[in-house]
């Protein structure tokens, strides 16, 4: 089943009835003397186990304890946000698989070469990924980066990763003194956003898959709390990439981040990409690949499953 993605941002009061999330305007809250037939429109429920991802873009959004437990229960990734609506904090669930400290294990135990040759395959995937967005959107030239996809050593000791990432951002977009900078000038704004949701999506299925979001093949900074799903994610970046072009394409104001922009953002866990020979929504796809990275740590696999443009 398809998780859905919820997004709050106005104040709003969030609690828990008959296991089900209710959600509450303001003016229910603070007037008890409303008639029902008024309160009930003024509330919606949804059932907890169909939540995937939680977005709070306000400040005066109340959650309840009992919401929260109830969310990371099932598995659900609960983003909050700054005052520019941008994703600062996220917040997973301590466990979600039963043999969660024997997958552990083979995490940790997992060897140098091994941890290499699962990078070499994330960053050919995503050099690749990147070639089709490039060749689709922009009509470009991409011989060079299928040679450099061919040429990914183990570890990708050569860095072809930023080469290919170089020539990729200078030829997708046509914007005037556009670079890839995280405090660059606009599309970076959605290209910011769209990627912190990818990366809650992909923080969830690694934690669902019984793996800790924090110890990475390659990434390894130490204020990094996500470093694996910095990893994971690399490959599905192109999928966000496509989305922002063709909304910077159609025309609207992407100078800030409004509730249109946003809301075409949230679509992200459900966009359909190809994996395993199958068309699949993105946040179905990442659990593919999750659990088949734990298999790659057990020996079962010798190869990650990604999903190909």
């Amino acid at each position: 089943m398809i998780k859905k993605t919820l997004y709050f941002g106005n104040p709003v009061y969030l609690s828990l009835r008959n296991a089900q999330l209710v959600i509450k305007l303001p003016e229910v809250v603070k007037n008890d003397t409303l008639p029902d037939s008024f309160k009930q429109r003024m509330e919606v429920t949804k059932p907890i186990e169909d939540i995937g991802v939680v977005v709070l873009d306000h400040r005066q959004i109340t959650v309840t304890s009992g919401v929260l437990e109830v969310l990371l229960e099932n598995n659900c990734a609960v983003i909050t946000c700054d005052s520019k609506s941008l994703p600062v904090g996220l917040m997973l669930p301590l466990y979600g698989n039963t043999t969660q400290n024997e997958r552990f294990r083979q995490q940790l135990d997992a060897s140098v070469p091994l941890k290499k040759q699962l990078w070499q395959q994330t960053i050919k995937t995503k050099i690749l990924n990147q070639a089709a967005v490039l060749q689709g959107c922009a009509d470009g030239e991409i011989g060079c980066m299928k040679t450099w996809a061919a040429d990914v050593k183990s570890g990708d000791s050569d860095n072809l990763e930023a080469r290919a990432a170089a020539y990729y951002w200078k030829n997708l977009f046509s914007i005037a003194g556009f670079t890839r900078d995280r405090d660059g000038i606009p599309p970076n704004n959605l290209l910011n956003y769209g990627y912190a949701i990818l990366r809650a999506v992909v923080a969830r299925g690694l934690v669902i898959s019984g793996m800790l979001p924090t110890l990475g093949i390659h990434h390894h900074n130490r204020y990094n709390a996500y470093c694996l799903a910095d990893d994971i994610m690399e490959p599905y970046r192109p999928y966000v990439d496509k989305l922002v072009y063709g909304m910077v394409q159609s025309g609207q104001s992407y100078e800030g981040l409004t509730k249109d922009l946003k809301a075409q953002m949230l679509s992200i866990p459900t966009l359909e990409v190809a994996i395993a020979g199958k068309r699949s929504p993105l946040m179905v796809a990442v659990g593919q690949t999750t659990a088949s990275l734990y298999k790659c740590f057990t020996g079962e696999l010798r190869r990650i499953v990604y999903p190909e443009m």
